[in-house]
């Protein structure tokens, strides 16, 4: 009778084995139409969908094994989300301070992975993401490192430095595919350094001031599609414009609490439009401006509803054109469509 109960449950391990759970993002929709302006103007940006985490989407085989083994489905879902990264084949890379690791979803085969670094290397304090164009994945350590992912989510190496210099606080990462070059941010060193695909310093620009092309404590970068740097000066309260050789080009912002000013601005990223997003964590909204740092609209406010943020940090503008903002302290990033052509851009 016990040989029989044995050879029954390694079977229907067998089975279970045969039958590979897949995944799918855990997203909520909201129940009526939102959009920015608000109705009856027409919309920049309209709500699309609140994405918490990734489930296993359980078949019968997966059923199956959570009845003999009592396997308890995980639902990974995001604890503090700080950055977020779309790669060209729609997969989506969660950086999570929570939980200390990285959310990977490759759409195309329904994979989810949580990457925490290697066994030597665990990743501590995730800050910043960026995919390159063959799709490796870069993520920013702030305790002094930069890790490097395959695209199938394997770890490749770490990074400690730029040429001789060692990194300090690597933050805010962004990659040009014209020049095949990653951008890091490093906050303690007021500077920006561009990396070639080996991990090599091209060169780096910057350093500690207030005049035009120094820093206070620089913390996001993004790249816009026609080739500019656009820098989040934290501590001078403004937003920096460089071309890809790190020269000037622009700067707007200033200290305040009023519509367009900045009080704790962090992440940013730019539309096809040319029109940027900056997400100010004090004011728990994310603020719109054009290409000269004219004031066009704000995007939310302090709450728990769809359309407010608490603390929001890392965003991201994907090449269909949708707007994804981490909303951290809520555990969702939350996504909006971007109308084109908009006429607030010009």
């Amino acid at each position: 009778m016990q040989a029989r109960r044995t050879a029954t449950l390694l079977a229907l391990a067998a089975l279970c084995a045969a039958c590979a759970s897949t995944w799918t993002p855990r997203t909520a929709r909201p129940g009526i139409a939102l959009q920015w302006p608000y109705q009856p103007s027409r919309a920049k940006l309209t709500y699309v969908e609140s994405l918490s985490g990734f489930t296993k989407r359980r078949g019968s085989g997966a059923a199956l094994k959570a009845f003999v083994f009592g396997e308890k489905e995980d639902p990974d879902g995001f604890v503090l989300p700080v950055a977020v990264a779309i790669g060209s084949d729609g997969r989506i890379a969660v950086a999570d301070m929570g939980r200390r690791c990285v959310h990977l979803y490759l759409p195309a085969a329904a994979r989810y992975l949580k990457l925490t670094g290697s066994a030597q290397e665990k990743i501590a304090s995730p800050v910043a993401l960026a995919f390159d164009d063959a799709l490796r994945l870069y993520l920013s350590d702030s305790v002094g490192r930069l890790f490097v992912f395959g695209t199938g989510g394997e770890f490749l190496r770490v990074l400690r430095g730029a040429g001789e210099e060692q990194f300090r606080r690597p933050t805010g990462l962004a990659y040009s595919p014209a020049r095949k070059l990653l951008y890091v941010v490093d906050t303690l060193a007021n500077r920006v350094h561009a990396l070639d695909a080996q991990g090599n310093l091209a060169f780096s620009f910057g350093g500690r001031g207030d005049e035009q092309g120094g820093f206070n404590f620089p913390t996001h970068i993004s790249r816009s599609s026609a080739g500019e740097l656009y820098v989040t000066d934290a501590l001078n309260f403004r937003v920096q414009i460089f071309d890809e050789t790190g020269k000037p080009l622009g700067v707007f912002g200033r200290h305040g609490d009023g519509s367009g000013d900045l009080a704790m601005p962090k992440g940013l990223a730019v539309d096809r439009d040319g029109v940027v997003y900056v997400a100010d964590s004090l004011f728990d909204n994310v603020q719109l401006f054009n290409r000269q740092g004219e004031f066009l609209l704000t995007l939310g406010r302090r709450g728990i509803e769809m359309g407010e943020f608490w603390l929001p940090s890392g965003i991201f503008v994907s090449e269909s054109g949708e707007l994804y903002v981490c909303d951290t302290y809520n555990r969702r990033i939350q996504v909006f469509r971007i109308t084109e052509g908009y006429a607030e851009a010009t």
